[in-house]
């Protein structure tokens, strides 16, 4: 039996921006030790203001919060002390080299002498920088200087890492490559890691627990293969050629809901989500009760559940269409919390 205390937890986290803008409206996480964590949803859905508060750099209105043991409002050294940070932006000076920056990196963590030396060498070669070390970090690519991102957050061996979006707008080859290295570090060192990311594919891939976080509050908590496994069957994906009117909305999903085998008939303007025990064998059906109701079809697929159709479920709307005007604040650029 796992007695050991959670490496990150908060309980009821409420924060509000200027305007009346609500970022975190009674948020609750917990992480166990040794995992990664991913915290899912679009921009706005109030991830990047967790982070901020987790991480000290941000006080909540009201609530409570734990890192590695700590208060993050009682005793907010004691957390920075235990904790990196890889935030949105990146923290890197682009003037000095990398071998600089992970130098005076670690030096302000408290890292000095033959130990940094080692450190540094560890982490340029473990990131694939040994080549370009001494090169100005102006000079490296997206990829690189994600890479190099990630090393800053390590130098001072935290107890926990957190990673607010590491991999947006790197191209697909550089992300996979950074989604192989995050995989490596939870593997291989225990590494607890918070996870912050709008895209689906990533929190599938390498979080083993993930919270999906839709307008300031976590509406559905698990693994990914758990969320996905409590959607029965296949999701059957229609679009419409023209967008139905609310009436007939109504009658449609009343219509394709009382199908054999259909299930959580939602529909979205001209998209239409259904679940079904068998998808392929109910799209004849449902074509033809759309088609007897005088509705077009555009375009039909079938698939296995995603981390898309929990979101669907648990919100009402597809993940691409969820995007809120809060959160808008990114972190402070740090390698590690300063």
């Amino acid at each position: 039996m796992n007695t050991r205390a959670p490496a990150v937890e908060a309980r009821q986290l409420i924060k509000t921006y200027p305007g009346d803008v609500t970022a975190l409206n009674g948020l609750d996480i917990t992480v166990e030790p040794g995992t990664v964590f991913g915290l899912l949803g679009p921009n706005g859905a109030g991830k990047s203001t967790t982070v901020k508060i987790l991480t000290t750099l941000a006080r909540p209105d009201s609530g409570a919060a734990t890192v590695a043991g700590q208060d993050v409002l009682r005793h907010p050294d004691r957390v920075r002390r235990a904790i990196g940070v890889v935030a949105q932006n990146s923290g890197a000076d682009p003037v000095a080299t990398g071998r600089e920056n992970l130098r005076l990196q670690g030096r302000l963590h408290g890292v000095k002498g033959a130990a940094l030396d080692h450190r540094v060498t560890e982490l340029l070669d473990r990131f694939s920088l040994s080549d370009a070390a001494n090169r100005q970090v102006k000079g490296y690519s997206g990829g690189m200087r994600r890479r190099l991102d990630v090393a800053l957050g390590l130098v001072h061996r935290p107890e926990v890492l957190f990673l607010d979006e590491p991999t947006t707008g790197l191209d697909p080859q550089a992300r996979g490559a950074m989604w192989d290295e995050i995989g490596r570090l939870a593997g291989e060192e225990g590494l607890t890691i918070l996870l912050t990311t709008h895209y689906l594919e990533e929190a599938d891939r390498l979080a083993e627990r993930v919270a999906i976080v839709d307008r300031g509050r976590v509406v559905v908590e698990g693994t990914p293969d758990a969320l996905k496994g409590e959607l029965r069957g296949d999701a059957v994906h229609l679009e419409l050629r023209a967008t139905v009117g609310e009436a007939g909305r109504t009658l449609l999903g009343g219509a394709l809901g009382g199908l054999p085998g259909v299930h959580e008939v939602l529909m979205d303007g001209r998209r239409v989500s259904v679940r079904a025990d068998d998808g392929a064998a109910a799209m004849p059906a449902l074509l033809g009760a759309l088609e007897r109701a005088g509705v077009g079809v555009a375009a039909a697929t079938v698939a296995r559940p995603s981390l898309d159709d929990v979101y669907l479920r648990y919100t009402g709307r597809r993940y691409t269409q969820s995007t809120d005007p809060v959160d808008t604040e990114e972190l402070v650029p740090a390698g590690g919390a300063r």
